[in-house]
């Protein structure tokens, strides 16, 4: 039986972003993730190593968002393929990366990318 594990609202302060002051003082990201897999093990045994650690997934989203990037599509595609070497059962996986107050020549709450694969 196939399943969604999703985590949602991930906050980080990173330093993502072209320009200069971005890579200095960084930015709040919030990362949402979704994916699909085959429950049919853990609903039988209620045991947590049968099935994906929603706690392991955070540890390989949070690794990748401490790593400086210029681009959102850069920093989840490195996530969405950290997650399918980590958890090569996952499949839909879904990432969307936001950046808040994005530094744009007018007002925006934020700006994102999401990558499905």
């Amino acid at each position: 039986m196939k399943g969604t594990i999703e985590l949602s609202g991930m906050k980080f302060h990173a330093y993502h972003g072209v320009l200069p002051e971005e890579r200095i003082n960084g930015n709040e990201f919030i990362v949402d993730f979704s994916c699909s897999y085959d429950f049919s093990k853990a609903m039988r045994t209620d045991d947590i190593a049968d099935t994906i650690n929603y706690s392991d997934v955070y540890d390989v989203i949070a690794r990748e968002m401490q790593q400086a990037s210029n681009l959102l599509e850069h920093v989840a595609g490195r996530i969405v393929s950290a997650l399918k070497s980590e958890f090569p059962e996952m499949r839909k996986l879904k990432v969307k990366v936001i950046k808040n107050n994005p530094p744009v020549n007018g007002c925006a709450a934020s700006s994102g990318v999401i990558i499905e694969e």
